[in-house]
């Protein structure tokens, strides 16, 4: 009997045919058997064709096509609850898949990943920074997480799911409220209990080992998660490269010791390594900032893009890569004599670039004065005007957290004038002043007097004014010199695709998660952390893998092995492709529809997926198909009956170089 899925009742000849169907070869053998008539969803004459296989009701949902299955014949083999084996006839109809392409893209759609994405119907926007994943880009987010999966179940990883939404309290004991408060959003439940929704889950994964774990001996653990997170970020852009919610796979490691993390460190980074070159996505490691996550030491995972929103500080002579927020460099001043200070009038100069045409100066003669509100007070950082503040550093040499730049009523309560900030003003105790190595060592710089419409010129540093601490607080930039070889430092913009924590105690000992060890003492467990934004992911993979026609998937991660079109009204080519599609089931998109060959052709270069099949009346003749790659665009022309090995076989080809390189 055929089972009709969108009536869940017996199929008569004139109602639809079901287009997903597999067929039981364990207990419940289904036999399939010809039929005739109408199919009304097609609104075609479906004579002479073969009904498709009987779907049994009890076999759960269709797995992804194995390609070592597709050698075997072209049917993947699986088992359901019950222990009944069933093969995979799954087949996606491209006159049903949701949405079609689109020839236009709305105004303010810039970026190549975006737009690509976005005509392919790939996602969909919603709102500022809120998009939606179609069934194509499901697909890969599927593939993606396959991958990533894989990887990290071979480091010992068990896969968990903690809620978005936090309770306000997780985030007040670690002290992380104060960080991130402004890009989280707040909420009371009907209870009147605050709560977040969280952006990242560290203090979520505290508390589960909290009620969790009974003994020091139950470390290291390993868990990691794919969850959506929700950042309330100031600056959208480039589609999925900025948005305000995403997916994220995050994980977390507890170990028992420093030694252990640290050993344990290295293996997540080789396993990053190998998801990103098996995405193919060429990437740079980089050093980087903790910024409000905390912790010791941080790596992030770049690939180079224009897209980008990170600089890279690189060295070609040793290696040396940093972000250029945490990046070190040296840096030549020149030597001068401290010549006498005076006071200037500067009209309407509260700004350096006003400053430095009123004068005539150059920027390397002028001091720029930044301050910004902390957890204790304010931060005052100076500066040479020809570099910019690095708050990284600036928050790792004064041990705090700049949370935002200090408002004009923080400044004027404090006696500061804005537009014309400066050292040399009697500051009270609640200001610290941090002065860069590169300012301090500039003799005869100009300062603002902390006057409307005056500045300071001559300045020097010792003789006119004292600071509490002098650091490198400045952002490296090229031209610069490598601190390490003395080689020429190089600035690239990229694309954040991940990053690992080197956490420590920080967590644990603010959460108050300790462990009594058999001798009596307290055990705080040493903590890691591991991200890597999906969304991000395959924006930039589609950033890297395109042409002027449309995305170019790389085999890993396309939604489609194939993409299967006849060509041509012969019943015969229809035929073949029909039984084409049923062999390769749910690895392949089969374009069903009555369009022209363009229209068909343009959509599969769009959609990117990695082979595209034809079947035409002359190769129907011949017994064999034409089987094109998007990537290099070669031709194959192979027997049907050996569609499936081939296939596999390319597929395996691809997959090789991945692991070789």
């Amino acid at each position: 009997m055929l089972i009709c899925r969108q009536y869940m009742k017996p199929l008569r000849p004139t109602q639809p045919f079901a287009r997903e169907a597999k067929i039981v070869v364990g207990r419940h053998r289904r036999t399939p058997a010809p039929t005739r008539g109408l199919c009304r969803s097609a609104g075609a004459a479906c004579a002479g064709r073969r009904a498709p296989p009987t779907r049994c009701r009890r076999t759960p949902p269709s797995n992804r096509t194995d390609p070592a299955a597709l050698a075997q014949g072209g049917r993947n083999e699986a088992l359901d609850p019950g222990g009944n084996r069933y093969l995979n006839y799954t087949v996606v109809r491209y006159s049903q898949l949701f949405p079609k392409t689109l020839r236009e893209v709305p105004k303010g759609v810039s970026s190549v990943s975006y737009r690509l994405l976005f005509r392919g119907g790939y996602i969909r926007y919603l709102g500022r920074g809120l998009f939606s994943f179609l069934p194509l880009g499901l697909r890969v987010l599927r593939r993606l997480e396959a991958i990533i999966r894989e990887e990290l179940n071979k480091l010992g990883g068990q896969e968990v799911l903690v809620p978005i939404v936090n309770p306000f309290s997780i985030w007040k004991r670690s002290g992380r409220h104060r960080l991130i408060d402004r890009d989280m959003v707040h909420f009371n439940d009907r209870f009147g209990r605050k709560h977040v929704l969280a952006t990242t889950h560290e203090e979520a994964m505290v508390e589960m080992l909290r009620l969790s774990l009974n003994s020091y001996r139950d470390l290291p653990v390993f868990l990691y998660q794919f969850q959506e997170k929700f950042r309330d970020e100031e600056r959208t852009r480039s589609g999925l490269v900025r948005s305000r919610e995403f997916v994220m796979k995050d994980a977390y490691s507890f170990h028992r010791s420093f030694t252990e993390l640290n050993n344990f460190f290295p293996q997540v980074f080789r396993a990053y390594m190998r998801i990103f070159r098996r995405c193919r996505v060429p990437t740079i490691v980089a050093e980087a900032g903790v910024g409000y996550m905390g912790g010791e030491r941080s790596y992030e995972f770049l690939s180079p893009s224009t897209v980008g929103d990170d600089y890279v500080i690189t060295c070609s002579r040793c290696g040396y890569s940093a972000n250029r927020e945490v990046a070190v460099a040296a840096r030549k001043s020149e030597g001068e004599t401290p010549r006498e200070s005076g006071r200037v009038r500067t009209p309407g100069c509260d700004s350096m670039a006003k400053l430095s045409e009123y004068l005539g100066l150059g920027y390397s003669h002028l001091a720029k004065t930044m301050v910004y509100s902390s957890g204790n007070g304010l931060v005052m950082a100076v500066v040479r005007a020809d570099q910019d503040v690095s708050l990284e550093k600036l928050g790792q040499s004064s041990g705090e957290a700049m949370l935002r730049p200090a408002t004009e009523h923080e400044l004027r309560r404090h006696g500061l004038v804005p537009g014309y900030l400066s050292p040399l003003a009697e500051l009270d105790d609640e200001v610290t002043v941090v002065v860069d190595q590169g300012a301090a060592a500039t003799a005869n710089l100009v300062y603002g007097a902390n006057e409307e419409n005056t500045h300071v010129t001559n300045v020097n540093f010792g003789r006119d004014y004292e600071a509490h601490i002098v650091a490198d607080i400045a952002r490296a930039a090229p031209g610069y010199t490598c601190l390490h070889c003395g080689g020429p430092l190089h600035q690239w913009r990229a694309l954040e695709l991940g990053n690992i924590f080197r956490l420590s105690k920080y967590y644990t000992r603010s959460m108050d998660l300790w462990f009594r060890h058999e001798r009596g003492y307290r055990v705080y467990p040493y903590m890691g952390s591991y991200g890597i934004g999906l969304g991000r992911l395959m924006a930039a993979i589609v950033e890297m893998h395109h042409d002027e026609d449309g995305i170019v998937w790389p085999v890993s991660v396309a939604p489609f092995m194939a993409y299967l079109m006849s060509i041509g009204k012969s019943i015969a080519t229809t035929r073949i492709a029909d039984r084409i599609a049923e062999e390769l089931g749910d690895d392949v998109l089969y374009d069903d529809r009555t369009e022209s060959i363009g229209a068909k052709f343009k959509d599969c270069a769009l959609l990117g997926i990695p082979y595209r099949i034809v079947v035409t009346n002359a190769t129907q003749r011949e017994g064999t198909v034409e089987i094109l790659e998007r990537k290099t665009g070669r031709m194959h022309h192979v027997p049907v009956e050996q569609i499936s090995e081939r296939i596999a076989e390319l597929v395996e080809a691809e997959e090789s170089k991945w692991r070789s390189s």
